[in-house]
């Protein structure tokens, strides 16, 4: 008997786009023929690849020159590999709230990387010298877990962003306690965009010690980077990867994409179209009554306040995530394949649903 035919079918509508994420983006095209690129032949495994091996040459021109990459799957095992590599068993790490590895990465830090998280609440997602004192103390009292890194997000979770002098004074605060800084970087290229400035201007230049890179929300297939920048602040990184389960056997599929993403300036196309998406999406509902935009929108997101009725009916026409039902308030991302069709047709859609709610 033969074996049944079975041929790959597209499951969705490839011109559907929404605003939940822009981990719901594709791979863009440059990327997938990259990937395409570095598929022939046979290379070596676990990270002695060429493509693994020119990429750190890219990572340094943008990090600097002791800045090393090591390529990871995702932006939580990034995380946590990062914060392994430079706390102790007691170490603690302090970050805002609002933080991805304090919310949204599933109790990593803690359950795989045994790690103490000491949490502060922040009006904007930004942490500050004083709002680190809140936790930075108590290195020798044996009964609390000594904070060891300090980690903030650029952009933050609520699309705000940290200048270049913000980041310096974190960093400058940090050591002066013998602290370390790691910065989440998962849309760093969003935030670069933004500020206009390079990646170096917010990172080594001011004194990151170790940063998790994104790739995957900028238009990678999957994938992303641990960069060390100050190579005295971690140790053995080679084994945590190991050991945290994030070590590609086929690295160079990873690393091709980094390098698609950094040797020229698709990294910054991308980021600066989500970003300028974002922008027009926050102009539109702007002037639509009864919607309030809740922080400034300065990289790939707005978050706003509307009545809890209209965003459940505008869910049915458009994908999108609640970041706190109870108060109202959703998140809309724009990725770097959102089109200016996209924003309008939901301006048009939101406009439309905010006519129809009965005026209290």
């Amino acid at each position: 008997m033969n074996p049944p035919k079975t041929d790959a079918r597209r499951h969705h509508d490839p011109e559907t786009r929404g605003f939940a994420s822009d981990n719901y983006a594709g791979a863009h095209p440059e990327v997938l023929a990259a990937l395409a690129l570095a598929n022939g032949g046979h290379q070596v495994a676990y990270g002695e690849d060429d493509y693994t091996e020119n990429l750190q040459g890219i990572i340094r021109s943008h990090f600097g020159p002791t800045a090393e990459a090591f390529p990871v799957f995702n932006g939580t095992g990034a995380n946590v590999v990062a914060l392994q590599a430079v706390t102790d068993r007691w170490g603690a790490v302090i970050c805002a709230e609002s933080a991805h590895i304090n919310v949204d990465e599933g109790g990593a830090p803690e359950r795989m990387g045994g790690l103490k998280l000491l949490t502060v609440p922040t009006p904007d997602g930004k942490l500050t010298p004083e709002l680190i004192d809140r936790q930075a103390w108590g290195w020798e009292d044996e009964h609390r877990a000594m904070p060891q890194v300090v980690s903030i997000t650029q952009s933050t979770e609520l699309g705000t962003l940290y200048t270049p002098d913000e980041i310096r004074a974190i960093c400058d605060h940090a050591h002066a306690h013998g602290m370390k800084v790691h910065l989440d970087g998962s849309r760093i290229a969003n935030a670069a965009a933004s500020l206009d400035v390079p990646m170096r201007t917010f990172t080594n230049a001011v004194g990151v010690d170790i940063l998790s890179l994104g790739g995957t929300k900028n238009g990678a297939l999957f994938g992303e980077a641990v960069v060390v920048i100050n190579q005295d602040a971690v140790s053995h990184m080679k084994h945590l990867r190991k050991l945290s389960m994030q070590l590609a056997s086929k690295m160079r599929f990873v690393s091709v994409q980094l390098e698609a993403l950094l040797a020229k300036d698709l990294w910054l196309r991308n980021a600066r179209h989500a970003n300028e998406m974002a922008q027009r999406l926050a102009e539109g509902v702007r002037a639509a009554h009864g919607v309030e935009i809740l922080y400034p929108v300065q990289a790939n997101g707005v978050f706003a306040k509307l009545p809890h009725d209209v965003s459940l009916r505008l869910q049915k026409r458009f994908r999108f995530y609640f970041w706190d039902e109870n108060a109202g308030v959703v998140r809309w991302m724009c990725a770097f394949d959102t089109t200016e069709d996209d924003v309008d047709a939901f301006v048009a859609a939101l406009k439309e649903e905010m006519a129809h709610q009965p005026v209290s």
